[in-house]
């Protein structure tokens, strides 16, 4: 059979996820000549051999690669034929090769390879025929064989605390630059010892180019501070002294794989108390870290979806439902009010021998002061964290860029993002768009800058977006510091300056002025559009469409508050506002998002106006006289008492009318507090509602009022009905609403999206019920339905625009 020598050029994930070491042996077991490279983006191959087993390799490149390993594109070309007489592992490229004499470039994702070397083009949801820019894997945690070397006595690797190899370790969070090689990491400091470098060049080792790997020899080391930075005890030692800190009650700041965690035991409730006193955290439930799955069924109920993410090489934070008898005393301060918990297994080497010695729920919570990122730094640790831990547990390892733990909840049997961040950034999305219709270049690249609160960034490029790590909150210099360093990021690995800037239509989001202050072209995106082709970009939908928009509140062209939101979307460029949720104050405006009780407040004077002061006791069982007066008067002036269309408000205010929750101190306290108040309640009613059509307009909308649900709803809790089943059918109502207002539009896929669909019990309801009448219903997985997705969203929506002709 002829001799021919076939160039390869692949591009996806196939950095520091073992793909060199497999492309190397794979090579030898087809007795196949040529080598193999990094460049920036991606991987290249030159393969000479007998055109079969050119075949055969090409097929198994797609079929047998490594676990954590995809392959976005996959291109191939003849070359002219060489002398080599062995296949070898070349040093990394440092820009992207321009093959020449191209026959063909295709996608390939899990696919079959045809006899004539191509791969087969095949038509997938979620794939692309457009190249993305980078391949940079994300953090994954300790593979099965680095745990068997970690706790065997006999290893030199014993008891290590950053053991990695090729299938698992630190990636994201140490990059510095592409292509992903050792010295573009922080790891360039430690010398490899000769153990070590033995293994880093041997291409049948499982650490051939782990670019983290290291030994107690030559590698990062621990040492253990108290508060003033002072050095206490070194290596095994210091980590056996936080232990026993953690068991004596102890708050001990320990370095992480993308940031510094605050760990206290949490069967201690006076270390618990004294944890939330000191981070400033009243409320918010903390996650906790178990040894292991066992231990956690003991306390949570665990499906198979659940237990596959706990155990995943991503290791998130799962929201998993308390059992009614736990069997360890896990501290009620650790998640007041809830029904769930947040649950991570071991996430490192670190975690994993910590655990070994403390055998017992601990919390684990960001190393923060509330409102600020996550220290990254042993500096900025000992600086913002001195008065709220005890001890330090630090390393010399470098962090390059703050990763919070991503945090998950399975909605409808499926894994739903809630927060993005570490294991998951800086993946790649693709966007399923054809190019601009009367184009002949592509599309321009972009940059979207997200909102306020939970803030992440975007970078698009043709039909790739790159999204950043979870932010958090832009209302602090340090967060927005994070932000700046964050675009800076994406740009700097994806090579590109884009000259358009996507932003939210609030003129006072710290996002919308650092665009506007750009002097570059930007653009626009109401909030509630936005959050809508969110999801419509994460399920790669282009055509005719509706959107359910619930949030907390977001800006709209009016200057309102809203939250409450239906649109259409015809599949070209005209989107159509269908709905909204009928209106009503919030005396004292930010002060009434603080208080619930407030906002009910302003639920029952938009009902029945003064004479809400006086007919419903509620109010005077949660305000005193003084402050019933000066609200009667604010809202009969109108005096900063804004008007909103919101859902989150609407939960906020119920949830005060039924005395379950008067304060926020976190957002969304009171919605899940409602939300767990409802968990137990198997009622299938739903309270009354009505749909009133304004006239007067093009396309007429249509108000939701609730003014009949509360109505019932508080006669129902004068009845004495169960609190959780008023609660259950205030769930229902609202997908009662939905259903109502999405049936008049057949063959209109509908697309949950905003904070409000982190409700498991809501979006679960609404999907239940909007198939049950023949719809097809789509909500978040892959993205955040918060505020975290809205930079997709933005970028999704501008490209949309673009492509006119996308049915």
């Amino acid at each position: 059979m002829a001799v021919k020598r076939c160039c390869i050029h692949i591009e996806g994930i196939v950095q520091g996820v073992g793909f060199r070491p497999f492309v190397y042996r794979l090579a030898k077991e087809k007795s196949l000549h040529g080598w193999v490279a990094n460049h920036p983006q991606g991987v290249t191959i030159e393969v000479q051999g007998e055109t079969l087993s050119i075949r055969n390799f090409l097929q198994a490149l797609t079929t047998n690669k490594p676990q954590q390993a995809e392959i976005h594109t996959l291109n191939t070309h003849l070359t002219a034929l060489t002398e080599d007489a062995c296949f070898t592992i070349r040093e990394s490229i440092q820009s992207k090769p321009r093959p020449e004499n191209k026959i063909f470039e295709n996608n390939v994702s899990e696919k079959n390879v045809s006899e004539n070397i191509a791969p087969e083009k095949r038509a997938s949801k979620r794939e692309t025929s457009v190249t993305p820019l980078i391949s940079i894997p994300a953090d994954t945690a300790p593979c099965q064989l680095c745990l068997d070397e970690m706790f065997d006595p006999d290893n030199r690797r014993y008891h290590y605390p950053f053991s990695n190899c090729t299938n698992c370790g630190p990636r994201f969070s140490i990059i510095e630059s592409l292509p992903y090689d050792r010295k573009n990491t922080t790891m360039q400091p430690f010398t490899l010892c000769d153990s070590c470098q033995q293994e880093y060049t041997d291409p049948l080792n499982r650490r051939f180019h782990a670019e983290p790997t290291a030994c107690p020899d030559c590698g990062p080391q621990l040492h253990l501070c108290d508060s003033k930075g002072r050095l206490i005890t070194n290596h095994t030692d210091a980590l056996q002294q936080t232990a026993r800190a953690i068991l004596n009650g102890q708050i001990v700041a320990i370095k992480a794989v993308g940031g510094f965690q605050l760990l206290v035991d949490a069967t201690n409730p006076q270390a618990v108390d004294r944890l939330r006193q000191r981070k400033n955290r009243p409320a918010k439930p903390f996650a906790l870290i178990y040894a292991d799955t066992e231990n956690i069924q003991q306390d949570c109920i665990v499906s198979e979806t659940e237990k596959a993410l706990l155990l995943s090489p991503q290791r998130p934070i799962v929201l998993l439902a308390k059992k009614k008898a736990p069997q360890n005393e896990i501290a009620t301060a650790v998640a007041p009010d809830n029904s769930d918990l947040g649950i991570m297994l071991p996430a490192s080497p670190l975690h994993y021998l910590l655990m070994a010695l403390l055998q017992r729920p601990i919390v684990a919570t960001s190393g923060n002061i509330a409102a600020e990122p996550i220290c990254i730094s042993n500096t900025q640790a000992l600086q913002r964290l001195s008065t709220v831990a005890d001890l330090f547990l630090l390393h010399n390892r470098s962090i390059v860029r703050p990763l919070d733990d991503s945090v998950v909840r399975v909605i409808n049997g499926v894994a739903t993002l809630l927060r993005r961040s570490r294991g998951y950034a800086p993946l790649p999305l693709s966007l399923s768009l054809p190019e601009p219709m009367h184009s002949s270049s592509p599309s321009p690249d972009l940059l979207a800058v997200g909102g306020q609160l939970k803030n992440c960034v975007a970078i698009s490029h043709n039909n790739h977006v790159y999204l950043s790590q979870h932010l958090g909150d832009l209302d602090n210099r340090h967060t927005q510091e994070a932000f700046e360093h964050a675009i800076s990021d994406l740009a700097h690995f994806c090579e590109v300056s884009p000259d358009t800037i996507i932003h939210d239509l609030h003129p006072n989001y710290d996002s919308t002025r650092w665009a506007l202050s750009s002097r570059k072209k930007c653009l626009a995106v109401p909030h509630h559009i936005a959050h809508f082709f969110s999801c419509m970009a994460e399920h790669q939908h282009f055509g005719r469409a509706l959107g359910v928009s619930w949030d907390g509140s977001g800006y709209a062209n009016e200057g309102m508050l809203r939250g409450g939101e239906f649109y259409s979307w015809n599949g070209y460029a005209e989107i159509n506002h269908l709905a909204s949720l009928r209106s009503f104050p919030l005396p004292g405006g930010e002060q009434a998002i603080r208080e619930p009780r407030r906002q009910a407040a302003g639920l029952l004077y938009a009902l029945t106006g003064e004479d809400a002061f006086t007919e419903y006791p509620v109010l005077r069982q949660q305000f005193s006289r003084s402050e019933l007066y000066n609200l009667q008067r604010m809202l009969s002036r109108q005096l900063n008492s804004p008007i909103c269309s919101s859902v989150g408000r609407l939960f906020d205010a119920v949830a005060a009318l039924l005395g379950i929750a008067t304060h926020n101190h976190f957002e969304g306290q009171a919605a899940m507090a409602l939300e767990a108040c409802a968990y137990p309640s198997k009622a299938r009613w739903h309270f009354p509602f009505d749909v009133i059509s304004k006239q007067g307009s093009q396309h007429p909308e249509q108000s939701i009022d609730w003014g009949p649900m509360i109505i019932a709803l508080l006669d129902s809790q004068k009845k004495q009905m169960p609190r959780e089943d008023i609660a259950a059918a205030f769930h229902n109502t609202l997908a009662q609403i939905i259903l109502t207002i999405t049936q008049a539009f057949d063959g209109y896929p509908v697309f949950l999206s905003g904070g409000v669909f982190q409700n498991k019990r809501l979006t679960e309801t609404v999907t239940l019920l909007l198939r049950q009448h023949g719809q097809q219903v789509y909500h978040h997985e892959a993205v955040p339905a918060n505020d975290g997705g809205l930079a997709l969203g933005q970028i999704y929506y501008v490209r949309c625009l673009e492509n006119r002709s996308c049915v």
